[in-house]
Formats: structure tokens, sequence, C-alpha cells
């Protein structure tokens, strides 16, 4: 399977340990997403350790449910080889899983601080989608998370990067590079949020971040190789982008209903909500 310019999926061996490109380029995602949080979260006025619990549970949370969701999915082979349930480093961490561990746990921190969900999340949609798009480069590493088979000229008429390329050839055949696709729609995502952030009501960035993800997700998913699948005709990730852009764009218009948001530009710190219907 070796071609020119191929990755070894491991970064570092040191003796009987493997330090894989996947856990790195992942940690690089999240920590790269705090940093861009935290000077988001200080220009309201929160103090800098605000979002130090809430992302540190939430990813840790996060990264159970996400292997949890995966493993579920996957049962039959696990059942089998339940040795292997804890092998994040092997791949198989569905985002989607992540998403609602770190959501929930972001809301009982909120919680627990007083401090309001919806504003916190604007605060870290942005750097979500980011660590994202960064984050399938861990994918690109381990030579997973591919579409169907392609030509080699297919590739070389999308203008991308000789080694991309080369390293889409798996098992003698060369792949869809739908790691890509979304790392690009993420990253696009992540640019367009912290623009118009300022713009929108507090609580619009976070259900954008909802709809702007799930929509590439979906299409991704459709040309995708490994999906989880909850029938023999319906994908878990399509499902779940559907199941999120609806919830998006509900929580917006309900709030746009029942309560009198502000601008995230026009306001300073918020505690948990407790806003005056219109």
């Amino acid at each position: 399977m070796m071609t020119l310019n191929y990755i070894d999926p491991i970064a570092i061996q040191l003796g009987p340990i493997s330090v894989r490109w996947y856990g790195i380029i992942i940690a690089t995602g999240i920590l790269l997403g705090y940093f861009i949080a935290q000077a988001s979260v200080k220009r309201i006025g929160h103090d800098k350790d605000t979002l130090v619990d809430i992302i540190f549970w939430s990813a840790i949370f996060g990264f159970i449910v996400a292997r949890l969701y995966f493993v579920i999915f996957q049962w039959p082979y696990y059942a089998q080889n339940p040795i292997e349930i804890p092998m994040i480093w092997h791949g198989g961490i569905a985002i989607h899983g992540g998403l609602i561990g770190g959501f929930i746990t972001g809301i009982f921190v909120c919680k627990k601080k007083n401090l309001n969900p919806f504003q916190i999340g604007d605060v870290i949609a942005p750097s979500m989608l980011l660590g994202q798009g960064i984050g399938r480069w861990g994918n690109f590493m381990n030579h997973e998370a591919h579409g169907g088979p392609v030509s080699k000229s297919f590739l070389e008429h999308l203008h991308i990067p000789d080694f991309i390329i080369n390293n889409m050839y798996v098992n003698g055949k060369y792949y869809q590079p739908t790691f890509l696709y979304e790392s690009v729609w993420d990253i696009a995502g992540f640019v367009i949020l912290l623009i118009i952030r300022k713009h929108l009501k507090v609580g619009d960035t976070l259900c954008l971040y909802l709809i702007w993800y799930s929509i590439g997700r979906f299409f991704v998913e459709g040309l995708r190789t490994d999906s989880l699948m909850l029938t023999s005709n319906i994908r878990v990730a399509q499902l779940m982008s559907i199941i999120l852009i609806i919830v998006g764009i509900a929580i917006m218009i309900i709030r746009r209903l029942k309560y009198k948001a502000p601008r995230y530009k026009d306001v300073g710190p918020l505690t948990w909500p407790n806003q005056k219907a219109k």
C-alpha cells in the first residue's frame, strides 16, 4: 500500500508507545479553537477563565460519548472485540456523539456557573467549526473517512496538492477525499461565522453553526464508504444532520417569537437565561 510520499499514521514511536498524527491533529484543533474562543469571550467582558471548565469538561465527556456513539452503531464488531472499545487511537470517533456529549455537558457547566449557554455557545461555535475542520486531517493521516473509488485523473482535476492525491491511494485504488471537502466547508463556516457574529442576535451563531455544519455533513456523508448505518438505506450521520438543521431553525424561530434577544455585540456577560417575554 506504499506510494510516493505516503504518510505514516504514526508520528513518533517511543519504544512500545506510538504517538499518532490523528491524536496530535485533533489536540491541535481543540487548542487552536480554545485560544480563539478565549479571545472572543474576553471581548464581551467575561473573565479569562470562564471557558476553562466548560471546554475541559465538554471535551472529556464529548470524547467519551463520541466513542460510545460509534461503538453502539458498530456493536456487532465490538461485541466480538471488546478490548478495542477504548482504543480511540485506531479511529472511530463519531462527531455527532461528541456534539451531544459536549452540548449537554456545556449546559450543565453553564448553569452551575450562572452563564448564559446561548451566549457561550455563540463564543464557542466558530471555534468548533475550526476544530472540526482541522480534525478531519486526522482522518487523512489515518487514511480513513474517504469516499468511493475514483480515478487519479479525477483527483488531479480537483487541483489539489500531490501529497493528498498520493495518500488517497489506499489498497490499490484512489478514493474521493471527503475529509478535504468537509474540512474546507467547516473552515469556510468558521470564517463566515466570525465575520457575521457581531451582527446576529445572541443564540443565532450557535444555531447557524448547527445548520451550516449539518448541511455540509449531509452531502459529504453521502459520498463516504464507511458510514455508520441505522438501516441498510439510512446513514446515521445524514439522519442526525437533518435533525440538527431542524433544531437549529426551530430554536432561532422560537427565540424570536418568545424573547427579545439582544445582538451579540451589544451586551456584556449574560447570566443563566431569565429573559422577559416580548
